[in-house]
């Protein structure tokens, strides 16, 4: 599966699509959800609670291990995806669908300053070798 070109894209492996509201839903990768295996629980961060950029915020749990999940820039979160609590294997069957949570960036420009696909691609690269 390739990086759609309509996301952006962290070093730590999260994706993020600006939402017709001004808000933005972050997920994890394909490339991230392939080196954790079949997931099996995903906590997401409190509605209201504001986050800094780069800040540890949410952690998926796969039968290989649990890894944390980083706010890509600062904001609120202002939903969380509750059909993860029962499913959390659909990050696995289709990482860009399957968001974790959502927040209102305090500043929407902070996303275009993220990675896009063929960025994000390239470091994917660099990392395996």
């Amino acid at each position: 599966m390739s990086n759609p070109e309509n996301l952006k894209y962290t070093q730590s492996h999260e994706w993020v699509r600006t939402e017709a509201d001004g808000t933005v839903s972050i997920g994890i990768t394909q490339h991230a959800q392939e080196l954790l295996g079949d997931m099996v629980f995903v906590e997401a961060p409190a509605v209201g609670r504001h986050l800094d950029a780069r800040e540890e915020c949410a952690v998926v749990e796969s039968v290989k291990a649990a890894a944390d999940v980083y706010a890509p820039i600062s904001g609120t979160v202002t939903e969380t995806n509750a059909e993860l609590d029962g499913s959390p294997e659909s990050i696995n069957q289709d990482p860009y669908s399957a968001w974790m949570f959502r927040m209102k960036p305090d500043n929407p420009g902070d996303v275009g300053a993220l990675m896009d696909a063929a960025a994000y691609q390239a470091f994917v690269d660099s990392e395996a070798h």
